[in-house]
């Protein structure tokens, strides 16, 4: 099985030839260390683990030590470094050592399981020095390969007439994930989904928060993947948990900390219509396999049986598609769109050089109703719009007015398609 090139790895190796340090964060099983391990580096590259239990004990016991033992010619590739939160300040001194002497540059790429804000000893120590990157799991394009980042290729705007091949969209879900299960079917993906979420409470979760009684968090998790893609009402799913409201706040914060669930902030500009927005952000999971697991169903027999549950998986395998493509668009802000009188668009993309609506429905064949929160979008942007899509899971790529296209779930990994309608 040979190595798949990540969408980041561009970015990463930019940012690597301009910065002192980088923190490659992001959920554990993405492929970090892979990613790592492959940089194309001008330079000797020197690798190593805090999973080590020696590395791990030396860097504790001498932090200061540890450092300096380091290599300073070489790019030190530090795996899991959040095990190890004594050696940040030592990090610091060496990096401003280095720009005493007028370099700096490519020194240390940090690698690590948890949200760098959840870690407060190194956003400290290193703040100013260092540029911070998230790998997420495979988006739909890596999976199969296509180099293709379909929210760079919407601001580009050039839409046209297209018919699409069909396919297999419960699979490519699927595997628009976690790179192991992914990459091997024999794995039962329940037993390993399973398995992960032990190894989370174990390790990860511990890092980032108290957590006295791991098995409330799973709980927790259950309870909120029954509100994917939804706005969170934390009062009444703290109240289905048991939890106090503080500590479940304390738990769900640690679940975004260690990336296995996501939010997406709602969308506020200066309110030209006189509506009233909401204020209140949109939950995600990571993962939308994960996310079947948690509501202990099969997602091909969603797809074929319960059109509501698999609406919900469906927009929040595009909410996840969506983040996975951002990762390599540093202007790129996100967000949702809703009223007080419940008109909506599912996600907001604003670049500088304008907005993109996205609004997602399971449907194979849209009509025209499915635009309307997309153009109260646009009154509400004006000319910085750009154009609003209607995601859906049928074939055909197709106009519905100016600034407006029904676009098939197969765009997001093939631009191409088979050939133009007419």
């Amino acid at each position: 099985m040979g190595y798949f090139k990540r969408m980041l790895v561009d970015y990463l190796e930019k940012t690597l030839k301009t910065r002192p340090l980088v923190y490659l964060n992001g959920p554990r099983q993405t492929g970090k260390s892979t990613l790592a391990r492959n940089l194309s580096f001008n330079g000797d590259i020197n690798f190593l683990s805090f999973d080590s239990p020696m590395d791990l004990a030396a860097a504790k016991t001498d932090p200061a030590k540890f450092i300096r033992s380091l290599p300073v010619e070489a790019l030190n590739i530090i795996d899991e470094v959040q095990m190890a939160p004594e050696i940040f300040p030592y990090l610091k001194m060496a990096v401003d050592k280095n720009r005493a002497k007028g370099g700096g540059t490519g020194l240390y790429l940090l690698t690590g399981s948890a949200n760098l804000l959840a870690l407060p000893v190194l956003s400290q120590a290193l703040v100013g020095r260092m540029s911070l990157l998230t790998l997420l799991p495979f988006s739909s394009s890596e999976y199969r390969q296509t180099g293709f980042n379909f929210v760079e290729k919407l601001f580009d705007g050039k839409m046209e007439y297209r018919s699409y091949r069909n396919y297999d969209l419960p699979g490519i879900i699927l595997n628009a994930g976690f790179p192991e299960p992914a990459l091997n079917p024999s794995i039962d993906r329940n037993q390993w989904f399973s398995d992960y979420l032990n190894t989370l409470l174990q390790r990860d979760i511990h890092t980032v928060a108290d957590i006295r009684n791991p098995s409330k968090t799973v709980m927790l998790l259950s309870v909120l993947a029954l509100r994917a893609g939804g706005i969170l009402n934390n009062s009444l799913a703290a109240q289905e948990t048991g939890l106090d409201i503080k500590t479940y706040e304390r738990y769900k914060t640690a679940a975004l900390n260690t990336f296995i669930i996501f939010e997406i902030k709602a969308w506020s500009k200066p309110n030209r219509l006189n509506k009233r927005f909401t204020r209140s952000p949109k939950l995600y999971f990571t993962d939308t396999g994960l996310l079947a697991c948690l509501l202990r169903r099969d997602l091909e027999e969603i797809y074929r049986n319960d059109r509501i549950t698999m609406g919900h998986l469906f927009e929040n395998f595009i909410a996840c598609e969506i983040m996975k493509n951002a990762v390599s668009l540093a202007d790129l802000e996100v967000s949702h769109f809703r009223t007080s009188d419940q008109k909506e668009v599912d996600f907001v993309l604003e670049r500088k050089s304008g907005v993109i609506g996205i609004e997602v429905k399971l449907d194979s064949v849209p009509d025209k109703h499915d635009f309307a929160g997309l153009k109260l979008l646009k009154e509400a942007v004006g000319s910085r719009f750009r154009q609003g899509i209607v995601i859906h899971s049928g074939t055909e790529m197709v106009p519905f007015g100016e600034d407006f296209w029904a676009v098939p779930a197969c765009y997001l990994w093939d631009a191409v398609g088979t050939g133009s309608i007419n």
